[in-house]
């Protein structure tokens, strides 16, 4: 990514979760269940897929559990991507 000219700051979640402040301001205005990982036991475990949370029950849980958030986190700017996506990254640092 440095030779795209953007600068990476890593964030362990693990050590320093993010805050339901900051995961709101992170999604927008989009719905925070997108951004559930549902490869995570406790999305599995709750069964999430089949009942989903509210979104600020989504929120209040991935602030809780930052393995459920989908990762990596990209941002730049006012633009982000959560998850692997190569397409969606690339255009982002273009």
């Amino acid at each position: 990514m440095l030779r795209k000219g953007a600068r990476l700051i890593e964030r362990d979640l693990g050590k320093e979760p993010l805050s339901e402040a900051e995961l709101k301001d992170l999604f927008g205005n989009r719905d925070p269940r997108e951004f559930l990982n549902a490869r995570n036991e406790l999305y599995r475990r709750m069964k999430m897929a089949e009942h989903p949370p509210s979104p600020s029950d989504a929120l209040r849980l991935m602030a809780k559990n930052p393995n459920l958030i989908r990762r990596p986190i990209t941002v730049r700017g006012g633009d982000r991507v959560l998850g692997f996506d190569e397409v969606a990254l690339a255009r982002l640092l273009r």
